[in-house]
C-alpha cells in the first residue's frame, strides 16, 4: 500500500473543508444581497402597513429609552464615582428596542437610511422610493415615540422623582445645548453604529446571533453619547412634558434636525454606499 495515499486523502478532505461555505453566518457580500431583497420587500409593502410598523418601532425605541432612564438614570452614585460604568449600564439595556424592531418586525428610520442605497446606486430602484419610505417611517417613528413618552413615561409618573427626574432633565438639556455641528457629527457616528448593527442582523441565521450581533454596536453608541433621532423623539419630549426649560422649537432646531441629517449621512454613506462599492458595484 502506498504510504502517501493516506496523506493525499487527508489533504483532499482538508481542502474540501476549506472550500465549504461557512454555515453559521452570511458573508458580507451575501449580506448586501439580502439587504437588496429587503429593500424590494419594503418597496412592495403598502404604505399603511409601513406606517403602522413605523409606529411600533418608535414605540419600541421609546420603551428602550424608558428602561435606560429607569435603570441607568437611577444610579447617581455610580455616575459620580464611576461615570464610565454608569454609561455602560445605560447603554447595555437600550438595545432591547432594536431587538424588538428586528425580531418582532418594525420599520426604523435610521436602519432604513442604509437598506435602499445599494439598489439605488446600482440603478435597480428609483431614489424616490427610499425618500418616500423615509418620510412615512420618520413620521410614524415620531408619533410612536411621543405616545410612549406621554402615556408611559409621563402620565405614569415613573420618572417624576429624583434621581430619575434629574437624569431626564440633564440628558435633554445636554442634547439641546450643543452646537449644531457637534450634534450633526454625533448623529453621523450614531447611525454608523446603528446601521451596522442592523446590517449584522442579516449576517446571523438565528435569533441568538441577531441579538448578539446588534447588541454591542447599539450599546456602544449609547454609552459614547452619540445622537439617535428616534431615541431623541422620546428623551427630549419626555423632559418637556415633565417641565424642563426646553421649548419644542429648541428640540427641533437644536437637536432633531442636526441629528436626523447626521443619521442620514452615517447610514447612507458610511454603510450603504461603502458596502455597495465593495460588494455590489459592477
Amino acid at each position: 500500500m502506498n504510504p502517501n495515499l493516506s496523506n493525499d486523502v487527508m489533504e483532499l478532505v482538508n481542502h474540501t473543508e476549506r472550500l465549504k461555505p461557512n454555515t453559521g453566518y452570511h458573508t458580507p457580500k451575501k449580506i448586501v444581497e439580502i439587504v437588496n431583497h429587503s429593500a424590494e420587500d419594503k418597496q412592495k409593502r403598502a404604505h399603511k402597513k409601513t406606517f403602522t410598523m413605523a409606529l411600533l418601532a418608535g414605540g419600541y425605541i421609546g420603551i428602550a429609552g424608558l428602561l435606560a432612564l429607569v435603570i441607568g438614570g437611577g444610579l447617581p452614585g455610580l455616575a459620580q464615582s464611576n461615570p464610565g460604568l454608569q454609561k455602560l449600564v445605560f447603554g447595555a439595556v437600550f438595545p432591547v428596542g432594536l431587538v424588538l424592531c428586528v425580531i418582532a418586525g418594525a420599520e426604523l428610520f435610521t436602519g432604513n437610511t442604509a437598506y435602499f442605497v445599494p439598489s439605488v446606486l446600482s440603478k435597480r430602484m428609483s431614489a424616490k422610493i427610499p425618500l418616500k419610505n423615509w418620510g412615512i417611517v420618520y413620521i410614524g417613528n415620531f408619533i410612536g415615540a411621543i405616545l410612549v413618552s406621554l402615556f408611559f413615561a409621563y402620565l405614569t409618573d415613573i420618572l417624576s422623582q429624583s434621581p430619575w427626574l434629574d437624569s431626564v432633565y440633564t440628558i435633554a438639556i445636554k442634547k439641546t445645548s450643543a452646537p449644531f455641528y457637534k450634534v450633526f457629527l454625533k448623529g453621523i457616528a450614531c447611525n454608523w453604529m446603528v446601521a451596522l448593527a442592523m446590517w449584522i442582523t442579516y449576517a446571523a441565521k438565528d435569533i441568538t446571533g441577531k441579538i448578539i450581533g446588534l447588541w454591542f454596536p447599539i450599546m456602544a453608541f449609547v454609552a459614547m453619547g452619540f445622537e439617535h433621532c428616534v431615541a431623541n423623539m422620546f428623551f427630549i419630549p419626555t423632559a418637556i412634558f415633565y417641565g424642563a426649560n426646553i421649548t419644542w422649537t429648541e428640540f427641533f432646531v437644536n437637536n432633531l434636525i442636526p441629528t436626523t441629517l447626521g443619521n442620514i449621512v452615517g447610514g447612507v454613506f458610511l454603510v450603504g454606499t461603502f458596502y455597495w462599492y465593495i460588494y455590489d458595484k459592477e
